[in-house]
């Protein structure tokens, strides 16, 4: 079975030989500690462990030509809608035609990433661009939702013409919104200054039929959880949550299939001993496992202080729980 059919078959709660292994991705300085531990390279690692492959599309909707303003919220409205005009140069892939004609007869999940949330949008990459764009939401905010209704429009007619072209596997909205325990915006203004602007990018993508809508979520967004699968989204991958805060056995009861799951093991967890992590794991993993709709990893990218017989430990008995 291919990595894609094994993941679209996974999304579908059908019965794959065994659920899609994905790579969490390693920080940079990660393969120079592990080499000083006894790894010889790269290709070593990935002889030793399970990888399914996945191949990402990513949409530029950044205004062109880029924006004076200090933020977007500060630009001429009209102006704004000009510079995100979906037909500007640039805005899929280098070769996007030869690039249409190998991901027709590919075996690899290929993700679609759509959108980089709600903060990312407004420019607010530091803290006071957060603060000041939270005080918006409140005052201005009618000028905040222009800027998502912007981008929105703009990832709506990309997503519109990707999806004619080549079937995309999964698609991800990235939305780093929360703090350790709740996220910044309320449900009742993250639905109208958000989700509102989701709402048409994730109705082109089920009528595509990407077999994952992807919620990809940092820290704790519990409580906007609701909202998210209102508004059409069936997969949450929640991203260093930390213990407990995105519980996937409660979000699974709660919401039962109607949100697959990807994810759901604390990467913390990979930074005590192998002992505790096999423990940890045939807690965590095998009820998921048994409900379907589940990929089984580690929720963050790995870091230079996680031992590489800890993930190693790690991989295994991921290897071991889903027969790989």
């Amino acid at each position: 079975m291919t990595s894609r059919e094994r993941f679209r078959l996974t999304m579908s709660y059908g019965r794959p030989d065994r659920p899609p292994l994905f790579e969490e991705g390693l920080r940079d300085d990660v393969m120079e500690r592990w080499r000083a531990q006894g790894l010889a390279s790269e290709d070593e690692l990935r002889a030793m462990v399970t990888f399914d492959r996945r191949e990402r599309i990513t949409l530029d909707t950044s205004p062109k030509p880029a924006l004076t303003a200090p933020m977007p919220c500060d630009a001429d409205m009209s102006e704004l809608r000009r510079r995100f005009n979906a037909s500007a140069p640039g805005r899929l892939p280098e070769e996007w035609g030869q690039c249409i004609e190998q991901w027709r007869t590919r075996d690899t999940v290929l993700e679609l990433f759509v959108h980089s949330g709600f903060f990312l949008t407004q420019g607010a990459d530091i803290w006071d661009r957060v603060h000041r764009i939270l005080l918006m939401s409140h005052d201005a905010p009618d000028r905040v939702l222009g800027v998502m209704e912007a981008v929105g429009a703009c990832a709506t007619e990309l997503v519109r013409r990707v999806l004619a072209d080549v079937e995309v596997d999964m698609a991800i909205f990235s939305e780093p919104i929360s703090g350790p325990d709740r996220p910044l915006l309320g449900p009742r203004m993250y639905e109208r200054l958000v989700l509102s602007t989701y709402r048409p990018i994730v109705a082109e993508l089920h009528r595509g039929g990407c077999a994952a809508i992807v919620f990809q979520t940092y820290a704790n967004t519990r409580a906007l959880l609701p909202s998210v699968v209102e508004a059409g989204f069936n997969c949450l991958w929640a991203v260093e949550s930390g213990e407990g805060a995105m519980d996937y056995a409660e979000i699974r009861r709660e919401f039962g299939r109607d949100l697959r799951l990807i994810g759901g093991i604390d990467l913390d967890l990979l930074r005590t001993d192998p002992p505790t992590i096999r423990q940890a794991m045939r807690r965590i993993v095998p009820p998921l496992l048994a409900d379907g709709g589940y990929v089984p990893l580690a929720d963050g990218r790995v870091r230079s202080d996680v031992h590489l017989a800890n993930y190693l430990c790690y991989r295994e008995e991921l290897m071991r729980l889903t027969a790989a």
